[in-house]
């Protein structure tokens, strides 16, 4: 009997509903029913167990899952909300339910995936795993040598150093560089550190899947494409302890002059 029950949040985002750090919201807010009764966080489900959410029954899908590589548009907001004014759900306007799987942040453009598949949006998202995203920027002040160094050898934000990466210049004023780590405005946040504002951010691929569809379009992922995704993110965890970030290891704090800090000394 063990064997058939499921995680509330883990049989929510195999119904395509939403994602599982969504269902947990649902279930913290009291919104989530298993028959009739307003269930705690970690609870169980079996396959005859009725699942509400608001009220609406939610069913196990059967059919294929979605699978959408869309090219955002500066703009649009990555959120499910549909409250939000030019939210990503609105603007596609596809005839069932999907949700992002990240986030590209507004005034960004490129590459995100949609989906209805919620069971695999752990798996790509967790840092730790080590999935590639590649993105063109574009700055405000001519590149330097020093800057491509430093971006590439980590820098300190958000108190840690970001990792090492890969970083190539373009042209005067753009450069590609690719991420393992997905740290909030990371490449902006890495600019403006170094003395630089970013002017244009581009995402053009995750993982396996480059972009080459027009802004403001998308197609589907194809079979060939679907298969070897699963192949590249099958060594990532996708248990309920994955979804929740684990403890770094111990490090010795560094501590990072204040950048123009002289310039308000008093005298």
């Amino acid at each position: 009997m063990e064997d058939n029950l499921k995680r509330l949040n883990k049989f929510i985002g195999e119904t395509g509903y939403c994602s599982r750090r969504e269902a947990d919201k649902l279930i913290e807010e009291g919104r989530v029913t298993i028959n009739g009764i307003v269930p705690e966080m970690g609870t169980k489900v079996a396959p005859d167990d009725e699942v509400r959410i608001d009220g609406k029954l939610i069913v196990e899908k059967n059919e294929k899952p979605i699978y959408l590589a869309f090219n955002k548009p500066v703009g649009i907001e990555c959120t499910t909300n549909l409250d939000v004014r030019d939210n990503i759900v609105d603007y596609i306007n596809y005839p069932k339910r999907i949700f992002p799987i990240g986030r590209l942040d507004k005034a960004s453009e490129g590459l995100i995936f949609m989906t209805n598949d919620g069971d695999i949006v752990n798996k790509i998202l967790r840092a730790r795993n080590n999935h590639e995203k590649e993105y063109t920027v574009t700055v405000n002040r001519p590149i330097t040598d020093r800057f491509i160094e430093r971006m590439g050898n980590g820098v300190p934000i958000l108190e840690t150093v970001t990792r090492k990466c890969k970083v190539e210049q373009i042209s005067k004023y753009t450069f590609k560089i690719i991420l393992t780590q997905g740290l909030n405005r990371q490449i902006r946040r890495m600019c403006e550190y170094l003395g630089y504002e970013v002017t244009a951010l581009k995402r053009i691929r995750i993982i396996n899947i480059s972009l080459d569809v027009p802004v403001g379009r998308y197609r589907k992922l194809t079979d060939a494409e679907i298969k070897e995704l699963n192949q590249l993110i099958a060594p990532s965890s996708k248990t309920e302890e994955a979804s929740l970030p684990k403890a770094e290891p111990t490090r010795r704090k560094i501590e990072f002059p204040r950048r123009n800090e002289s310039k308000f000394r008093k005298k």
